[in-house]
């Protein structure tokens, strides 16, 4: 007989040999509410664009030209297909493409902080702080709450070699600061979505691990599978067991995904036409939006696509001149081409696509020390963000801000409650409940579904 020393080396090896087999490793990271005339259920999948870093509520969709100099900042607003509605001078397809758009205007929460932001707005839940911890303790870790791609993952498990969530095109990490909200959060590995660490918009860009090597067929896959788990069945003590079984959850989907071509397909952005990828931008930001809408089409239900990297809309310095010549450009070519094609293939009646950041711009303008070019700090008091599809009724602005855009003068609308309108797009009931390792319940819906966005009504 094996000792369990022979046989937890044997387990190992044969985990190389599994590795070797799919290249290199998989890019994942290591209350009730009022009721609703929203049409429940209609979304099958749900696009976040996040805009990391706090994109400006005064210098994109809520301009104020008729605020003091020190407040409307250098842009001019233009009119747009709405009457009575105006945004950016820098946002023209924006501009004309708004009846797709709900506008809405009156988001707000308390967070100032990057991290703990970023936390709030991908999980509708505020960051767990240990008790006397610094800002370092704001850091991700497995106590955060799962973010909506994973709590979806809990809700909905799936074995058909889709992934419930893609994030891309990198992680939001700083020096020794990881942002939270990124991952499964108190649910484990087990949930976490798909991270993918690759700019589309490179030649080379390819996902290893979703190609087999040279010479390995799907039959010889399966093969090594059933050898697999029948040495994952053997006897081991308490602790390898533990770390066994999180290798063996990762496995298992790497298997799945490596013998069904759906996902493998979507990444394969090659495959576009070269005008279709020039209508989105040849750059990090339009690319990732046609791989997003790749993915949705291969039936991923959640996907998060940003742009850049993290804290790229944290415009301290310069507000106008990124603004300008960079961000809202791109931004306005990818969301145009993605608008295109989502109508046009009648996707955008089955998915929620959301345009947010994790706070807005401070109304006043200020210059830092040491910087000669202003710009904006940060701001949840009010910002905005662009909601469509799914049955959002488009061409309209929700929520109202001040003249300056600092506060809200209507109903305002918190990161708890677009989770809750996510998750009631896609047909999550009140009951949805995620146990903690505890096993405490947390109920999933911690918000009121927006519904003007649906109704058109103020609130």
């Amino acid at each position: 007989m094996f000792s369990p020393q022979f046989q937890w080396n044997r387990r190992n090896w044969l985990q190389v040999s599994a590795a070797g087999v799919l290249g290199t490793t998989l890019p994942l990271a290591s209350t009730t509410t009022a009721a609703s005339s929203s049409p429940t259920g209609r979304a099958k999948s749900v696009l976040i664009v996040h805009l990391s870093g706090g994109p400006s509520q005064l210098d994109m969709f809520d301009p104020k030209p008729e605020a003091p100099e020190e407040i409307r900042g250098e842009f001019s607003p233009i009119e747009t297909t709405v009457p009575g509605v105006q945004v950016c001078e820098h946002l023209p397809r924006l501009a004309q493409q708004l009846r797709h758009w709900s506008v809405l205007r009156s988001l707000a929460h308390l967070e100032h902080n990057h991290l703990l932001a970023t936390h709030v707005a991908l999980t509708g839940r505020p960051t767990p702080i240990p008790r006397g911890g610094s800002d370092l303790d704001r850091v991700e870790s497995r106590n955060d709450f799962p973010n909506f791609a994973a709590a979806l993952s809990y809700i909905r498990p799936r074995n058909d070699g889709v992934p419930t969530g893609v994030s891309l095109p990198n992680y939001f990490i700083e020096g020794p600061l990881t942002w939270p909200g990124q991952h499964a959060g108190f649910l484990g590995p087990k949930h976490d979505p798909w991270q993918i660490n690759h700019d589309p918009n490179d030649p080379n860009f390819r996902i290893d691990s979703l190609s087999l090597q040279p010479g390995v067929t799907s039959p010889r896959l399966l093969s090594r599978r059933g050898l697999l788990e029948s040495v994952n069945r053997s006897p081991m003590s308490l602790e390898a067991e533990g770390r066994a079984n999180s290798f063996t959850e990762q496995q298992g989907l790497a298997f799945s995904l490596l013998t069904s071509d759906r996902v493998a397909q979507a990444f394969d952005i090659q495959r576009e036409e070269a005008t279709s990828r020039d209508r989105y931008g040849r750059n990090k930001f339009g690319q990732s939006l046609l791989l997003a809408r790749r993915l949705l089409q291969a039936g991923v239900p959640i996907v998060q696509a940003a742009m850049g990297i993290v804290q790229t809309w944290d415009t301290h310095v310069d507000n106008w001149g990124r603004l300008k010549n960079t961000l809202l450009p791109q931004l306005d070519r990818g969301l145009a081409a993605l608008m295109d094609d989502l109508s046009s293939s009648g996707l955008l009646d089955q998915t929620l696509v959301l345009v947010m950041g994790e706070f807005g711009r401070t109304p006043r303008i200020s210059t830092l020390p040491g910087q000669g070019v202003p710009g904006r700090d940060h701001w949840a008091h009010v910002y905005s963000a662009l909601v469509a599809g799914a049955g959002v009724r488009g061409g309209q602005v929700v929520g109202q801000s001040d003249s300056n855009a600092a506060y809200p003068v209507s109903r305002s609308w918190s990161p708890a409650d677009v989770c809750t309108t996510l998750f009631n797009a896609l047909g999550v009931g009140h009951e949805a409940v995620l146990m903690d390792p505890l096993q405490r319940p947390n109920h999933l819906l911690n918000g009121e579904v927006i519904d003007p966005l649906y109704t058109g009504r103020a609130s």
